[in-house]
């Protein structure tokens, strides 16, 4: 069984830094592309940032230059640097994974964390 994690979600001023972290466990064998994906209230999810395992990263237009995703293949954590917030920023941030175990890959998901910027 794989689980993934979130933690680092809070509450900030538009302006401020949040970091968030998205740790996976259990049988691991590997872990290809890794992303963040946000849902704000009333609208469809939408991806955020991806990065595969050897580093490329993609970003969606509304986040580049103020986010930035990176991962540690070691400790299976993923982080996602959150500068210059905006409350248009706000939503709840899901990891996601492709976590390849003994019995093949399947995508997987994290509970959701809330970030909240107020104006």
């Amino acid at each position: 069984q794989v689980q993934l994690v979130e933690s680092g979600g809070g509450s900030v001023q538009a302006g401020g830094s949040l970091r968030l972290s998205c740790a996976a466990s259990g049988s691991i064998f590997r872990i290809n592309l890794m992303g963040w994906y946000r849902q704000a209230p009333g609208k469809q999810r939408e991806l955020v940032a991806t990065i595969t395992s050897g580093g490329s990263t993609n970003y969606a237009d509304s986040v580049k230059g103020r986010f930035t995703i990176s991962r540690d293949n070691a400790k299976n954590t993923m982080y996602l640097q959150m500068n210059s917030l905006k409350p248009e920023d706000t939503a709840i941030y899901y990891c996601t994974a492709f976590v390849v175990t003994v019995r093949g890959g399947s995508d997987y998901w994290g509970q959701g964390t809330q970030i909240t910027v107020s104006s």
